[in-house]
């Protein structure tokens, strides 16, 4: 018990080497990788950065025995801290649970890589270190998708015009016909409550966004409401039609819009481009049939 407990708290490298098979693999490993973060799930937490601690041990395939100096041919150390760091630049995250995974899964995807160990840790919440550790192995990991095999969507912002236009179902079923696309709204037309505190307001600002989408889903079914990206990548793999409810998106991104949000068709675009989007239309600035929402006009 006392060498399982001292084992516990010892590098992961210690770890894999008494977890590893009679022929031990070969191993990489990062030490004590420190970087500042925006992570966690506590309002204290949000809005400030705090210190995570990353330890990794890769276990490698054996490779030729003549690798002729050349790092092309073996697991580079930078392929650690890339794999950190965009996770990372992804998205902010509330959980290290959800980041080691991450982090695993992307190393992982590495064909040199067999088993991987991260132990994160946050420096800054108390007297000691906080963290988490995971080891993961590559059978039955999926490789990565391409970026570029992703499914890019047709994003259609409607103006609060076009939300009360009486063709809008006819426009809508355009819309359908060609493939993934999600619908954006703005705020809506009747203000919602002011709060002198920015952070309060933006909150308040992206409630109300998201009302008008509600409103959206409540005159046509085929508009479904979706706040998160697995959400969005799975309705667009299917061709699905959806709509676009931006609190989490926007609350978790690294780099969140700088437009202020009561710019619907500013907030539109940076969605547009987070998501790759193959054409990016904005309805009812005017009337909405002036913007040429023809069939020939969509991609």
């Amino acid at each position: 018990m006392t060498s399982d407990l001292r084992l516990a708290f010892e590098h992961p490298e210690a770890r894999a080497a008494a977890t590893g098979p009679d022929r031990p693999h070969d191993r990489i490993s990062l030490r004590d990788h420190v970087v500042e973060v925006e992570i966690g799930a506590f309002q204290p937490e949000r809005g400030t950065t705090q210190r995570l601690c990353f330890n990794v041990v890769v276990e490698v395939r054996p490779h030729a025995a003549d690798l002729g100096d050349d790092v092309d041919r073996i697991l580079s150390y930078d392929r650690i801290t890339e794999a950190i760091a965009s996770e990372l630049d992804a998205e902010r995250l509330n959980l290290l649970e959800t980041l080691a995974e991450r982090v695993a899964e992307r190393i992982l995807t590495e064909p040199l890589a067999l088993r991987c160990f991260v132990r994160i840790e946050k420096l800054d919440r108390g007297p000691g270190a906080l963290g988490v550790e995971i080891v993961r192995s590559s059978e039955g990991v999926p490789r990565l998708a391409e970026e570029s095999s992703a499914p890019r969507p047709l994003v259609v912002h409607l103006s609060n015009t076009a939300l009360g236009a009486p063709d809008l179902t006819a426009w809508i079923d355009r819309i359908a016909a060609r493939g993934p696309a999600v619908l954006t709204v703005g705020l809506p037309d009747e203000r919602p409550i002011q709060a002198a505190n920015p952070a309060v307001q933006r909150r308040i600002d992206l409630l109300s966004i998201e009302q008008n989408a509600w409103a959206l889903a409540g005159r046509d079914p085929r508009c479904v409401v979706v706040d998160t990206r697995t959400e969005l990548d799975w309705a667009m793999r299917h061709d699905q039609l959806t709509v676009w409810a931006p609190s989490k998106l926007v609350l978790d991104a690294t780099h969140p819009p700088t437009a202020p949000l009561t710019d619907g068709a500013a907030l539109s675009r940076w969605f547009a481009e987070l998501m790759r989007a193959r054409q990016v239309l904005e309805l009812g600035t005017e009337r909405p049939s002036a913007v040429g929402l023809d069939a020939d006009d969509l991609p």
